[in-house]
């Protein structure tokens, strides 16, 4: 008997995943002004009134995207900051990490849905706050409980984890995706471009960042 329940909830999963990546698509394309919910349940394939079942209406669903876009980039990078702490080499895994987290920011559908929810800040402020909460401030404050770790470990000197979050942050992805922002070019920099972004970044850190040596 509960055979046709379990089918049942599968589809709905189907759909609204369905339908998150339609939306995906078209307030990608289009912004959010210029879509329509029937626009949604076209490329979804499904019924308008399937896609107000699962979302109230189009700021629900545009919330859901930036939600689930944010949350599929940003968490690699958070569990990899966490693991930071523990590292050996400090240098060899800020490169690391550094590479890795310029090229997640650097994919062209969250270069866009960044330039979308900057365009809407100011009739959405609080969508703003959501992508900047759930994406840089959690990376942020990721860095900031790993760099506090290797001050007491002696591997950094961060007197201000915060600031050297920060610092580090910037050093490492200003250039690169203030011109993507700036410019509206979504096409990921070339492997050798990230690599030389990254390691000049974390080696001006680190020039900033590294314990005393000892005996100076």
């Amino acid at each position: 008997m509960s055979e046709p329940v379990v089918k049942s909830e599968g589809r709905s999963a189907r759909k609204h995943r369905d339908i998150i990546e339609a939306a995906t698509e078209v307030f990608l394309a289009q912004g959010y002004a210029g879509t329509s919910i029937d626009q949604i349940a076209a490329r979804a394939a499904v019924s308008k009134p399937t896609v107000y079942k699962h979302f109230s209406d189009k700021q629900a669903l545009f919330t859901a995207i930036v939600t689930h876009t944010v949350d599929e980039a940003a968490e690699p990078v958070h569990a990899e900051v966490t693991s930071l702490r523990d590292t050996g080499d400090v240098a060899a895994d800020l490169r690391d990490l550094a590479r890795r987290q310029l090229s997640m920011v650097m994919r062209p559908q969250l270069l866009r849905l960044r330039r979308l929810v900057i365009g809407e800040a100011g009739r959405f402020p609080e969508l703003g706050r959501l992508f900047a909460e759930r994406g840089p401030a959690r990376t942020m404050a990721g860095l900031a409980a790993a760099f506090r770790g290797l001050t007491e470990r002696g591997l950094l000197a961060a007197d201000d984890p915060g600031l050297a979050a920060a610092h580090f942050n910037w050093l490492v992805m200003s250039v690169p995706l203030n011109h993507a922002m700036l410019t509206g070019d979504d096409t990921p920099p070339p492997a050798a471009e990230i690599e030389r972004y990254a390691d000049e970044g974390v080696r001006v850190f680190l020039a900033a960042y590294a314990p005393p040596t000892p005996g100076r």
